[in-house]
């Protein structure tokens, strides 16, 4: 597929009576006649090259073979030949997904499917073709799993569109996406576009592997795994008709990933626009709307990407992302882990500065400096705690300075631990000159002194 052979982006997809465009189809044909060959840029040399690079950079864990990603090199070396082989005749057979849930932040788990290295290799080789000639159709308002595009993208697009006035959000969910793709339709939509049956075969194949939980393997008869390096462009694909749409109506939206944002001027108009988008959805793209989670709410009440929309079009930090952080800092910091001071600071200096670098265009001046007095605090209790008897609160605060008498009525006060942590006597022993000095990145140092404040769309 090549940039200039797509004509497909030139014409209107649907008909304003919502019915497939005969010239989008007219234009689909040429270029499936242009790409009947696909299979044959797949396996090129250079491109399973590039592959193999990408695969090895993006590390991760063994498939159902229990091949490591060390190992793929010296496999490539030798079944190379065989390999390109089956892949142009067609006869190639995907081995079956190893299945891993990760728990989700508001609850349930986040199924992954692990595909084998070989498999991986092979997906990454034709997503480099296939994404280079659907990347430039695919439309304005979609951000998710695209190169140079990315969150803070999309989050400046949706700040311009409330500092417009559309201030209102239709905030879609949909259920389950990636568990509930219609293969038939998804393989419909690639159909028009790939000439190559080979790829359309082998694609199918993917859909349709086996997903090997507890040493059982069942079947998939819906949904495109969630770990594959082919599943985001698939992804992008299914929804791009959606994108489509929403441009058809002249709606002002935002779109990462499964996450979808639609921004208009009244309560009115949302109620509107959620109820004929919803229509949409269900009965065209066979997806399922999330009543109970979709709802429309105002911009600063969003939690899109982890920040809110602010009324003057810039970003706040959303009340999720700050409860998840402060979780992730109770797990490093809880006592019965068995680490020292020093490992705690290292392992939260990583967190810290990564949260930070990603929510640096927040607005949240005095939010930032309650969190980092929190997490100070939270360090000073458990150092406390790790004293375990008063004689060694005592000794630990004479240590860092304390007189005699301030260091006992501390280590002698009846309070808990949490009260203790934040007594003036502690507090001066335990400043921000000691965390300094401890190596404790400072959420709120960082994020003044660096003057990290600015409006995303400037």
């Amino acid at each position: 597929m090549s940039a200039t052979l797509l004509h497909p982006v030139a014409v209107v997809h649907r008909e304003r009576c919502g019915r497939v465009s005969q010239g989008w189809l007219s234009a689909c044909a040429a270029e499936r006649a242009s790409t009947r060959g696909l299979m044959d840029r797949v396996t090129e040399p250079l491109n399973l090259m590039r592959s193999y690079r990408k695969v090895l950079s993006n590390a991760g864990s063994a498939g159902v073979d229990g091949m490591s990603v060390k190992e793929l090199g010296a496999w490539l070396r030798k079944n190379y030949s065989c390999l390109k082989e089956q892949l142009e005749l067609g006869i190639y057979r995907p081995d079956a997904v190893r299945e891993v849930e990760i728990p989700k932040a508001g609850g349930g788990v986040r199924k992954l499917g692990i595909p084998t290295v070989i498999d991986r290799l092979i997906q990454q080789a034709m997503h480099q073709i296939l994404s280079a000639g659907y990347e430039s159709t695919f439309s304005e308002g979609s951000y998710g799993f695209r190169p140079k595009r990315g969150a803070h993208q999309a989050l400046r697009q949706g700040c311009r569109y409330v500092s417009e006035g559309k201030n209102v959000v239709v905030d879609l969910d949909l259920e389950k996406f990636f568990d509930r793709v219609n293969h038939d339709r998804l393989m419909w939509l690639l159909s028009r576009r790939i000439g190559d049956n080979r790829v359309l075969g082998l694609i199918r194949s993917y859909l349709q592997s086996g997903i090997m939980k507890g040493g059982l393997t069942s079947q998939r008869t819906e949904g495109t795994p969630q770990g594959s390096p082919l599943s985001p462009l698939l992804s992008n694909i299914v929804l791009d008709e959606l994108d489509k749409e929403l441009e058809r109506r002249g709606l002002s939206y935002v779109r990462y990933a499964d996450d979808v944002k639609i921004f208009v001027r009244s309560d009115v108009a949302a109620t509107r626009v959620k109820h004929r988008i919803t229509e949409y959805i269900t009965t065209k793209l066979k997806l399922k709307v999330n009543e109970q989670k979709s709802r429309i709410c105002k911009g600063y009440e969003l939690n899109f990407l982890g920040h809110s929309l602010l009324q003057d079009g810039t970003l706040g930090l959303s009340k999720q992302s700050e409860a998840r952080l402060k979780l992730k800092v109770k797990q490093i910091t809880m006592r019965n882990r068995g680490v020292n001071m020093d490992q705690m600071v290292k392992e939260l200096h990583i967190v810290l500065k990564g949260w930070l670098q990603y929510f640096r265009f927040a607005r949240m001046g005095k939010k930032i400096d309650l969190i980092d007095g929190w997490i100070r605090r939270k360090l000073r209790c458990m150092r406390l705690k790790q004293c375990k008897r008063t004689i060694g609160i005592k000794r630990w605060l004479r240590s860092l300075g304390m007189t005699e008498k301030r260091s006992w009525l501390t280590a002698l006060s009846g309070k808990g631990w949490w009260r203790i942590s934040n007594s003036p006597a502690v507090n001066e022993a335990m400043n921000k000159e000691w965390f300094m000095y401890q190596g404790y990145y400072s959420l709120s140092l960082h994020y003044h002194r660096n003057n990290l404040v600015k409006p995303p769309y400037a």
